[in-house]
Protein backbone atom coordinates (compact mmCIF):
# COMPACT_ATOMS: atom_id res chain seq x y z
CA UNK A 1 0.00 0.00 0.00
CA UNK A 2 1.31 3.39 -0.96
CA UNK A 3 2.09 5.81 1.87
CA UNK A 4 0.53 9.28 1.69
CA UNK A 5 2.24 11.57 4.15
CA UNK A 6 -0.68 14.02 4.05
CA UNK A 7 -3.03 11.47 5.54
CA UNK A 8 -3.05 9.50 8.76
CA UNK A 9 -3.08 5.78 8.05
CA UNK A 10 -3.76 3.04 10.55
CA UNK A 11 -3.42 -0.68 10.02
CA UNK A 12 -6.09 -1.41 12.62
CA UNK A 13 -9.75 -0.89 11.88
CA UNK A 14 -12.11 -1.81 14.68
CA UNK A 15 -15.59 -2.87 13.70
CA UNK A 16 -17.71 -0.34 15.60
CA UNK A 17 -21.16 0.99 14.84
CA UNK A 18 -23.20 4.04 15.72
CA UNK A 19 -22.95 7.80 15.32
CA UNK A 20 -19.40 8.06 16.68
CA UNK A 21 -18.21 5.60 14.04
CA UNK A 22 -20.00 7.46 11.24
CA UNK A 23 -18.51 10.77 12.38
CA UNK A 24 -15.02 9.36 11.89
CA UNK A 25 -15.73 9.27 8.16
CA UNK A 26 -17.28 12.74 7.94
CA UNK A 27 -15.09 15.51 6.57
CA UNK A 28 -13.92 14.85 3.00
CA UNK A 29 -17.37 15.63 1.62
CA UNK A 30 -17.48 18.95 3.47
CA UNK A 31 -14.17 19.98 1.91
CA UNK A 32 -15.73 19.30 -1.48
CA UNK A 33 -18.79 21.30 -0.44
CA UNK A 34 -16.59 24.37 -0.02
CA UNK A 35 -15.82 24.20 -3.73
CA UNK A 36 -19.42 24.80 -4.72
CA UNK A 37 -20.24 27.57 -2.26
CA UNK A 38 -17.29 29.64 -3.46
CA UNK A 39 -17.45 33.28 -4.70
CA UNK A 40 -18.11 32.05 -8.24
CA UNK A 41 -21.33 30.54 -6.94
CA UNK A 42 -22.16 33.80 -5.19
CA UNK A 43 -21.85 35.68 -8.48
CA UNK A 44 -23.85 33.12 -10.47
CA UNK A 45 -26.57 32.67 -7.84
CA UNK A 46 -27.03 36.35 -7.09
CA UNK A 47 -27.25 37.05 -10.83
CA UNK A 48 -29.79 34.22 -11.18
CA UNK A 49 -31.93 35.45 -8.28
CA UNK A 50 -31.82 39.14 -9.13
CA UNK A 51 -32.56 38.60 -12.84
CA UNK A 52 -35.00 35.67 -12.76
CA UNK A 53 -36.29 35.46 -9.20
CA UNK A 54 -36.84 31.96 -7.85
CA UNK A 55 -37.16 30.48 -11.36
CA UNK A 56 -33.68 28.93 -11.60
CA UNK A 57 -33.72 27.13 -8.24
CA UNK A 58 -34.38 23.92 -10.18
CA UNK A 59 -30.86 24.17 -11.58
CA UNK A 60 -29.40 24.01 -8.07
CA UNK A 61 -31.48 20.89 -7.38
CA UNK A 62 -30.51 19.19 -10.65
CA UNK A 63 -26.85 20.13 -10.25
CA UNK A 64 -26.77 18.82 -6.68
CA UNK A 65 -28.37 15.49 -7.65
CA UNK A 66 -25.78 15.07 -10.40
CA UNK A 67 -23.06 16.12 -7.98
CA UNK A 68 -24.04 13.50 -5.38
CA UNK A 69 -23.73 10.72 -7.95
CA UNK A 70 -20.49 12.04 -9.45
CA UNK A 71 -18.74 12.67 -6.12
CA UNK A 72 -19.95 9.36 -4.69
CA UNK A 73 -18.62 7.55 -7.76
CA UNK A 74 -15.21 9.24 -7.86
CA UNK A 75 -14.76 8.69 -4.12
CA UNK A 76 -15.09 4.97 -4.80
CA UNK A 77 -12.18 5.21 -7.21
CA UNK A 78 -9.97 6.64 -4.47
CA UNK A 79 -11.08 4.10 -1.85
CA UNK A 80 -10.76 1.00 -4.05
CA UNK A 81 -7.58 1.82 -5.97
CA UNK A 82 -5.70 4.08 -3.56
CA UNK A 83 -5.18 6.47 -6.49
CA UNK A 84 -6.74 9.85 -7.12
CA UNK A 85 -8.38 10.57 -10.47
CA UNK A 86 -5.23 12.17 -11.91
CA UNK A 87 -2.94 9.29 -10.89
CA UNK A 88 -5.39 6.74 -12.22
CA UNK A 89 -5.62 8.55 -15.55
CA UNK A 90 -1.84 8.46 -15.99
CA UNK A 91 -1.65 4.80 -15.04
CA UNK A 92 -4.55 3.52 -17.14
CA UNK A 93 -4.81 5.77 -20.22
CA UNK A 94 -2.56 6.41 -23.17
CA UNK A 95 0.01 8.84 -21.81
CA UNK A 96 -0.75 11.56 -24.40
CA UNK A 97 -4.49 11.31 -23.86
CA UNK A 98 -4.04 11.44 -20.09
CA UNK A 99 -1.74 14.45 -20.32
CA UNK A 100 -4.24 16.30 -22.52
CA UNK A 101 -7.12 15.61 -20.14
CA UNK A 102 -5.09 16.68 -17.11
CA UNK A 103 -3.88 19.81 -18.92
CA UNK A 104 -7.50 20.88 -19.51
CA UNK A 105 -8.17 20.07 -15.87
CA UNK A 106 -5.36 22.38 -14.77
CA UNK A 107 -6.98 25.16 -16.83
CA UNK A 108 -10.24 24.45 -15.01
CA UNK A 109 -8.49 24.58 -11.62
CA UNK A 110 -6.89 27.91 -12.56
CA UNK A 111 -10.33 29.21 -13.51
CA UNK A 112 -11.67 27.98 -10.17
CA UNK A 113 -8.87 29.52 -8.14
CA UNK A 114 -9.27 32.77 -10.08
CA UNK A 115 -12.90 33.07 -8.99
CA UNK A 116 -12.09 32.19 -5.40
CA UNK A 117 -9.14 34.56 -5.01
CA UNK A 118 -11.13 37.30 -6.72
CA UNK A 119 -14.09 36.70 -4.43
CA UNK A 120 -11.91 36.90 -1.34
CA UNK A 121 -10.37 40.12 -2.64
CA UNK A 122 -13.82 41.60 -3.25
CA UNK A 123 -14.72 40.75 0.36
CA UNK A 124 -11.62 42.54 1.65
CA UNK A 125 -12.58 45.55 -0.44
CA UNK A 126 -16.11 45.54 0.96
CA UNK A 127 -14.99 45.15 4.57
CA UNK A 128 -11.76 47.16 4.70
CA UNK A 129 -11.70 49.18 1.45
CA UNK A 130 -8.60 47.31 0.22
CA UNK A 131 -8.05 47.50 -3.58
CA UNK A 132 -8.82 44.29 -5.49
CA UNK A 133 -5.23 43.74 -6.67
CA UNK A 134 -3.77 44.12 -3.18
CA UNK A 135 -6.57 42.03 -1.71
CA UNK A 136 -5.83 39.24 -4.19
CA UNK A 137 -2.21 39.13 -3.06
CA UNK A 138 -3.31 39.04 0.59
CA UNK A 139 -5.63 36.08 -0.10
CA UNK A 140 -2.83 34.33 -2.02
CA UNK A 141 -0.36 34.74 0.86
CA UNK A 142 -2.87 33.58 3.49
CA UNK A 143 -3.85 30.48 1.51
CA UNK A 144 -0.31 29.42 0.61
CA UNK A 145 0.73 29.86 4.25
CA UNK A 146 -2.19 27.71 5.45
CA UNK A 147 -1.57 25.00 2.86
CA UNK A 148 2.17 24.77 3.42
CA UNK A 149 2.10 24.86 7.23
CA UNK A 150 -0.91 22.75 8.22
CA UNK A 151 -1.79 19.09 8.15
CA UNK A 152 -4.87 17.81 6.36
CA UNK A 153 -6.64 17.22 9.69
CA UNK A 154 -6.16 20.83 10.79
CA UNK A 155 -7.28 22.18 7.42
CA UNK A 156 -10.37 19.97 7.53
CA UNK A 157 -11.41 21.36 10.92
CA UNK A 158 -10.70 24.92 9.80
CA UNK A 159 -12.79 24.59 6.67
CA UNK A 160 -15.69 22.90 8.48
CA UNK A 161 -15.70 25.97 10.74
CA UNK A 162 -15.73 28.27 7.71
CA UNK A 163 -18.66 26.37 6.15
CA UNK A 164 -20.58 26.71 9.41
CA UNK A 165 -20.01 30.48 9.47
CA UNK A 166 -21.19 30.81 5.85
CA UNK A 167 -24.28 28.75 6.54
CA UNK A 168 -25.29 30.70 9.64
CA UNK A 169 -24.65 33.97 7.79
CA UNK A 170 -27.24 33.09 5.17
CA UNK A 171 -29.69 31.90 7.80
CA UNK A 172 -29.42 35.34 9.38
CA UNK A 173 -29.84 37.13 6.05
CA UNK A 174 -32.90 35.05 5.16
CA UNK A 175 -34.48 35.62 8.57
CA UNK A 176 -34.86 39.35 7.86
CA UNK A 177 -36.41 39.19 4.36
CA UNK A 178 -39.88 38.21 3.17
CA UNK A 179 -39.57 34.99 1.17
CA UNK A 180 -42.25 33.49 -1.07
CA UNK A 181 -41.72 29.90 0.12
CA UNK A 182 -44.47 28.33 -2.04
CA UNK A 183 -42.90 29.85 -5.15
CA UNK A 184 -39.44 28.70 -4.02
CA UNK A 185 -40.73 25.17 -3.44
CA UNK A 186 -42.25 25.04 -6.93
CA UNK A 187 -39.09 26.42 -8.51
CA UNK A 188 -36.89 23.77 -6.85
CA UNK A 189 -38.67 21.04 -8.85
CA UNK A 190 -39.99 22.86 -11.95
CA UNK A 191 -37.67 23.16 -14.95
CA UNK A 192 -37.86 26.58 -16.59
CA UNK A 193 -35.40 28.40 -18.85
CA UNK A 194 -36.56 32.02 -19.28
CA UNK A 195 -35.44 34.02 -22.31
CA UNK A 196 -31.87 35.23 -21.90
CA UNK A 197 -31.13 32.92 -18.98
CA UNK A 198 -28.99 30.26 -20.72
CA UNK A 199 -25.65 31.81 -19.79
CA UNK A 200 -26.73 32.11 -16.14
CA UNK A 201 -28.05 28.52 -16.19
CA UNK A 202 -24.66 27.32 -17.40
CA UNK A 203 -22.88 29.47 -14.83
CA UNK A 204 -24.99 27.97 -12.02
CA UNK A 205 -24.21 24.48 -13.34
CA UNK A 206 -20.49 25.19 -13.57
CA UNK A 207 -20.57 26.67 -10.08
CA UNK A 208 -22.05 23.52 -8.53
CA UNK A 209 -20.65 20.59 -10.56
CA UNK A 210 -16.96 21.48 -10.68
CA UNK A 211 -14.14 19.46 -12.33
CA UNK A 212 -11.57 20.17 -9.63
CA UNK A 213 -13.85 18.73 -6.95
CA UNK A 214 -13.83 15.35 -8.69
CA UNK A 215 -10.04 15.26 -8.51
CA UNK A 216 -10.05 16.59 -4.95
CA UNK A 217 -12.59 14.10 -3.58
CA UNK A 218 -10.78 11.08 -5.01
CA UNK A 219 -7.64 12.31 -3.23
CA UNK A 220 -8.88 13.40 0.19
CA UNK A 221 -11.29 10.46 0.64
CA UNK A 222 -8.17 8.47 1.45
CA UNK A 223 -7.76 10.48 4.64
CA UNK A 224 -10.04 7.85 6.17
CA UNK A 225 -8.10 4.95 4.67
CA UNK A 226 -6.85 2.09 6.83
CA UNK A 227 -6.08 -0.81 4.52
CA UNK A 228 -6.71 -1.35 0.81
CA UNK A 229 -6.01 -5.05 1.21
CA UNK A 230 -8.91 -5.78 3.54
CA UNK A 231 -12.18 -6.27 1.62
CA UNK A 232 -14.30 -5.75 4.74
CA UNK A 233 -12.59 -2.43 5.39
CA UNK A 234 -13.13 -1.31 1.78
CA UNK A 235 -16.84 -2.14 1.97
CA UNK A 236 -17.17 -0.26 5.23
CA UNK A 237 -15.47 2.81 3.78
CA UNK A 238 -17.68 2.68 0.69
CA UNK A 239 -20.80 2.54 2.88
CA UNK A 240 -19.86 5.42 5.16
CA UNK A 241 -18.53 7.52 2.30
CA UNK A 242 -22.03 7.87 0.84
CA UNK A 243 -23.34 9.27 4.13
CA UNK A 244 -20.53 11.84 4.18
CA UNK A 245 -21.07 12.78 0.54
CA UNK A 246 -24.88 12.96 0.73
CA UNK A 247 -25.02 15.06 3.90
CA UNK A 248 -22.28 17.40 2.66
CA UNK A 249 -23.90 17.92 -0.75
CA UNK A 250 -27.28 18.68 0.86
CA UNK A 251 -25.60 21.35 2.98
CA UNK A 252 -24.16 22.82 -0.21
CA UNK A 253 -27.58 22.66 -1.90
CA UNK A 254 -29.13 24.57 1.00
CA UNK A 255 -26.49 27.33 0.94
CA UNK A 256 -26.64 27.72 -2.86
CA UNK A 257 -30.43 27.84 -2.70
CA UNK A 258 -30.22 30.46 0.04
CA UNK A 259 -28.12 32.69 -2.23
CA UNK A 260 -30.73 32.64 -5.01
CA UNK A 261 -33.64 33.02 -2.57
CA UNK A 262 -31.99 36.00 -0.86
CA UNK A 263 -31.31 37.69 -4.21
CA UNK A 264 -34.85 36.96 -5.42
CA UNK A 265 -36.52 38.29 -2.27
CA UNK A 266 -34.26 41.32 -1.96
CA UNK A 267 -33.41 42.39 -5.51
CA UNK A 268 -35.78 40.74 -8.00
CA UNK A 269 -38.88 41.76 -6.03
CA UNK A 270 -37.62 45.36 -6.17
CA UNK A 271 -36.75 45.21 -9.90
CA UNK A 272 -33.02 45.54 -9.23
CA UNK A 273 -30.57 43.62 -11.43
CA UNK A 274 -27.27 42.99 -9.63
CA UNK A 275 -24.21 43.14 -11.86
CA UNK A 276 -21.48 42.87 -9.21
CA UNK A 277 -20.99 41.55 -5.70
CA UNK A 278 -20.05 45.01 -4.42
CA UNK A 279 -23.40 46.28 -5.62
CA UNK A 280 -25.18 43.45 -3.82
CA UNK A 281 -23.50 44.31 -0.53
CA UNK A 282 -24.09 48.06 -0.87
CA UNK A 283 -27.76 47.50 -1.69
CA UNK A 284 -28.24 45.18 1.29
CA UNK A 285 -27.31 47.95 3.71
CA UNK A 286 -30.22 50.35 2.99
CA UNK A 287 -32.65 47.44 2.45
CA UNK A 288 -31.77 45.16 5.34
CA UNK A 289 -29.47 47.24 7.55
CA UNK A 290 -25.72 47.61 8.01
CA UNK A 291 -25.42 44.34 9.97
CA UNK A 292 -26.69 42.38 6.97
CA UNK A 293 -24.12 44.02 4.71
CA UNK A 294 -21.28 43.23 7.14
CA UNK A 295 -22.43 39.62 7.52
CA UNK A 296 -22.51 39.35 3.72
CA UNK A 297 -18.90 40.55 3.47
CA UNK A 298 -17.64 38.28 6.26
CA UNK A 299 -19.29 35.20 4.74
CA UNK A 300 -17.84 36.07 1.33
CA UNK A 301 -14.35 36.40 2.83
CA UNK A 302 -14.54 32.98 4.51
CA UNK A 303 -15.92 31.49 1.29
CA UNK A 304 -13.04 32.96 -0.69
CA UNK A 305 -10.29 31.76 1.66
CA UNK A 306 -11.67 28.25 2.26
CA UNK A 307 -12.48 27.55 -1.39
CA UNK A 308 -9.07 28.82 -2.51
CA UNK A 309 -7.50 26.34 -0.08
CA UNK A 310 -9.38 23.43 -1.66
CA UNK A 311 -8.61 24.69 -5.16
CA UNK A 312 -4.92 24.72 -4.27
CA UNK A 313 -5.19 21.16 -2.97
CA UNK A 314 -6.94 20.07 -6.16
CA UNK A 315 -4.32 21.78 -8.30
CA UNK A 316 -1.53 20.08 -6.39
CA UNK A 317 -3.28 16.73 -6.78
CA UNK A 318 -3.69 17.10 -10.56
CA UNK A 319 -0.13 18.30 -11.12
CA UNK A 320 1.38 15.58 -8.92
CA UNK A 321 -0.81 13.08 -10.72
CA UNK A 322 0.92 13.96 -13.99
CA UNK A 323 3.98 12.33 -12.43
CA UNK A 324 1.95 9.43 -10.98
CA UNK A 325 2.41 10.79 -7.50
CA UNK A 326 -0.11 11.38 -4.69
CA UNK A 327 -0.71 14.79 -3.15
CA UNK A 328 2.03 15.47 -0.59
CA UNK A 329 2.61 19.09 0.37
CA UNK A 330 6.20 18.22 1.29
CA UNK A 331 6.94 16.86 -2.21
CA UNK A 332 8.26 19.07 -5.01
CA UNK A 333 5.60 18.34 -7.64
CA UNK A 334 2.77 19.04 -5.21
CA UNK A 335 4.39 22.28 -4.08
CA UNK A 336 4.87 23.41 -7.69
CA UNK A 337 1.27 22.53 -8.54
CA UNK A 338 -0.21 24.32 -5.54
CA UNK A 339 1.92 27.46 -5.70
CA UNK A 340 2.05 27.66 -9.51
CA UNK A 341 -1.70 27.43 -10.05
CA UNK A 342 -2.53 29.89 -7.27
CA UNK A 343 0.08 32.41 -8.45
CA UNK A 344 -1.09 32.21 -12.09
CA UNK A 345 -4.68 32.72 -10.97
CA UNK A 346 -3.69 35.79 -8.96
CA UNK A 347 -1.80 37.27 -11.91
CA UNK A 348 -4.90 36.87 -14.10
CA UNK A 349 -6.87 38.87 -11.54
CA UNK A 350 -4.58 41.81 -12.38
CA UNK A 351 -5.88 41.72 -15.97
CA UNK A 352 -9.60 41.66 -15.16
CA UNK A 353 -11.42 44.97 -15.51
CA UNK A 354 -14.86 43.72 -14.44
CA UNK A 355 -14.58 41.40 -11.38
CA UNK A 356 -18.24 40.29 -11.45
CA UNK A 357 -18.11 39.36 -15.13
CA UNK A 358 -14.82 37.56 -14.46
CA UNK A 359 -16.55 35.43 -11.83
CA UNK A 360 -19.40 34.51 -14.19
CA UNK A 361 -17.06 33.62 -17.07
CA UNK A 362 -14.85 31.53 -14.80
CA UNK A 363 -17.84 29.36 -13.94
CA UNK A 364 -18.65 28.91 -17.64
CA UNK A 365 -15.10 27.68 -18.28
CA UNK A 366 -15.65 25.01 -15.63
CA UNK A 367 -18.86 23.81 -17.25
CA UNK A 368 -17.15 23.56 -20.65
CA UNK A 369 -14.33 21.37 -19.29
CA UNK A 370 -16.62 19.32 -17.08
CA UNK A 371 -17.78 16.72 -19.67
CA UNK A 372 -14.13 15.79 -20.29
CA UNK A 373 -13.48 15.06 -16.62
CA UNK A 374 -16.79 13.24 -16.18
CA UNK A 375 -16.10 10.99 -19.17
CA UNK A 376 -12.65 10.20 -17.76
CA UNK A 377 -14.22 9.28 -14.44
CA UNK A 378 -16.85 7.03 -16.05
CA UNK A 379 -14.22 5.25 -18.13
CA UNK A 380 -12.05 4.49 -15.11
CA UNK A 381 -14.79 3.50 -12.66
CA UNK A 382 -16.42 1.27 -15.31
CA UNK A 383 -13.21 -0.66 -15.91
CA UNK A 384 -12.86 -4.09 -14.33
CA UNK A 385 -9.10 -3.77 -14.77
CA UNK A 386 -9.10 -0.61 -12.64
CA UNK A 387 -11.89 -1.26 -10.12
CA UNK A 388 -12.16 -5.05 -10.08
CA UNK A 389 -15.47 -6.24 -8.67
CA UNK A 390 -16.21 -2.70 -7.46
CA UNK A 391 -16.63 -1.38 -11.00
CA UNK A 392 -19.83 0.48 -11.85
CA UNK A 393 -23.07 -1.46 -12.15
CA UNK A 394 -25.10 -1.13 -15.35
CA UNK A 395 -27.51 1.17 -13.55
CA UNK A 396 -24.72 3.40 -12.28
CA UNK A 397 -23.19 3.58 -15.75
CA UNK A 398 -26.57 4.53 -17.20
CA UNK A 399 -27.02 7.31 -14.65
CA UNK A 400 -23.47 8.61 -15.09
CA UNK A 401 -23.70 8.57 -18.88
CA UNK A 402 -27.05 10.37 -18.66
CA UNK A 403 -25.39 13.07 -16.57
CA UNK A 404 -22.56 13.30 -19.06
CA UNK A 405 -25.09 13.67 -21.90
CA UNK A 406 -26.99 16.41 -20.05
CA UNK A 407 -23.77 18.32 -19.42
CA UNK A 408 -22.75 18.00 -23.07
CA UNK A 409 -26.15 19.11 -24.39
CA UNK A 410 -26.20 22.12 -22.06
CA UNK A 411 -22.80 23.14 -23.41
CA UNK A 412 -24.09 22.91 -26.97
CA UNK A 413 -27.05 25.08 -25.96
CA UNK A 414 -24.62 27.57 -24.46
CA UNK A 415 -22.69 27.97 -27.71
CA UNK A 416 -25.96 28.25 -29.67
CA UNK A 417 -27.05 31.03 -27.31
CA UNK A 418 -23.83 32.90 -28.12
CA UNK A 419 -24.54 32.61 -31.84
Amino acid sequence: MKIRSLFTLNSSHKNKHGLSEILKYMGPGLLVTVGFIDPGNWASNIAAGSMFGYTLLWMVTLSTLMLILLQHNVAHLGIVTGDCLAESAMKNLNVHVAQFVLFTSIIAVISTALAEILGGAIALQLLFDIPIVIGSVIILVIVIFLLFTNTYTKLEKLIIGFVSIIGFSFLYEMSIVNIDWPEAARSWVTVSIPDGSMIIVMAVLGAVVMPHNLFLHSEIIQSRQWSNDNEAVIKKQLRYEFTDTFVSMIIGWAINSAMIILAAATFFDNNIVVTELEQAQHLLSPMLGSKAAIVFGIALLFAGISSTITAGMAGGSVYAGLFKEPYNIKATHTKVGVAGILIISTLIVFLISDPFKGLIISQMVLSIQLPITVFLQIYLTSSKRVMGKHRNSKLMNFLLLSIWLILTLLNIMLFVSFL
